[in-house]
């Protein structure tokens, strides 16, 4: 199973792409999509929808795992984050991918077994479970490839706990 997370932003949307085989997990790619702060957001939205579907077309992942929006103090900034999610899901909709979203705080219990982690735990973790020779960079992507991991760890409960049921 190939699974591509996505932490959404219209500064920098982070990508990460990982292959699951039985236990075994790879880091396929990773990076962030930025963008110039000259651009109007109808462009940054439109360019971000296009490099999305880009990444999904070269590296063709099964499922979508998406970071859902944090509260945040800044109104206008948590509706634009939402415009940012909004055109990542459609993204992932029209190639085909079943979305998942997971909160930060469940991302960051799943990866770290703390829901209030910091970013550099996170990227140690990210770090340390894809065997990679140093944590992930922009910040964004480790979070899209914590994203990823936690929606493995997810569906492999998933999966064990229908196996035991009645």
């Amino acid at each position: 199973m190939r699974i591509l997370g996505i932490d959404p932003g219209l500064s920098t949307t982070g990508y990460g792409i990982i292959d699951v085989n039985g236990q075994a997990l790879n880091c396929v790619d990773f990076g962030g999509i930025s963008f110039s702060r000259k651009l109007s957001l109808a462009e940054k939205l439109d360019r971000l929808f296009t490099q999305l579907t880009e990444r999904i077309t070269a590296f063709r992942p099964d499922i979508c795992a998406i970071e859902d929006v944090f509260y945040h103090e800044n109104v206008n900034t948590a509706i634009v984050m939402g415009h940012a999610r909004g055109v990542a899901m459609v993204a992932a909709c029209r190639s085909g991918l079943e979305v998942f979203e997971y909160t930060p705080r469940e991302v960051k219990m799943s990866i770290v077994g703390n829901g209030a982690a910091s970013k550099q735990q996170v990227q140690r973790m990210v770090q340390r479970l894809l065997v990679l020779a140093e944590p992930p960079r922009p910040a964004d992507a480790a979070d899209a490839l914590a994203v990823a991991l936690c929606h493995y760890h997810r569906a492999r409960f998933a999966a064990l706990t229908s196996k035991y049921q009645t």
